[in-house]
């Protein structure tokens, strides 16, 4: 799995001019689901993500997780996320699951993330949605479970 952080003032997303999911202070998580992931690897990532020492602390330092701060996430599927542009102009999505093996797992990595007992939203999983976001700092962070960067 491979996601891409953000730490937001505020964020939401829609889609059809209806409002899916807004957030205040936290994370803005953009997560794609690649061929051969299991719940371990939202596992791995949900625990990274949620225990993350990327916002301030007292002495402006990035000391403090979301947990920390009892921030708020949002996660949004994107299969665009495992985009293979290496080669040639128009980008391979080969790597990305398959949407019906996908949704499961994106809605497990859901689950774990809200277990911590943070307010999690959420897109919806293979609608064209618009996001908005305030990034803070700016931070953006790419976590990957393989750990291939």
């Amino acid at each position: 799995m491979r996601a891409v952080i953000q730490r937001v003032a505020r964020a939401k997303v829609e889609t059809g001019g209806q409002t899916l999911g807004a957030i205040g202070k936290g994370l803005m998580i953009l997560l794609g689901v690649e061929k051969g992931d299991t719940l371990k690897d939202g596992e791995y990532l949900c625990d990274k993500i949620a225990n993350l020492r990327i916002f301030e602390d007292e002495a402006e330092k990035m000391n403090l997780s979301l947990l920390d701060i009892g921030g708020e996430a949002l996660m949004i599927s994107q299969f665009t996320l495992l985009g293979d542009a290496r080669h040639g102009r128009r980008p391979g999505f080969t790597d990305a699951e398959l949407p019906e093996k996908a949704e499961p797992l994106y809605e497990a990595a859901l689950l774990r993330l809200a277990g911590y007992g943070l307010r999690v939203q959420k897109g919806r999983f293979g609608a064209d949605m618009q996001v908005e976001l305030v990034n803070d700092g700016p931070v953006t962070l790419l976590l990957d479970s393989k750990k291939k960067f």
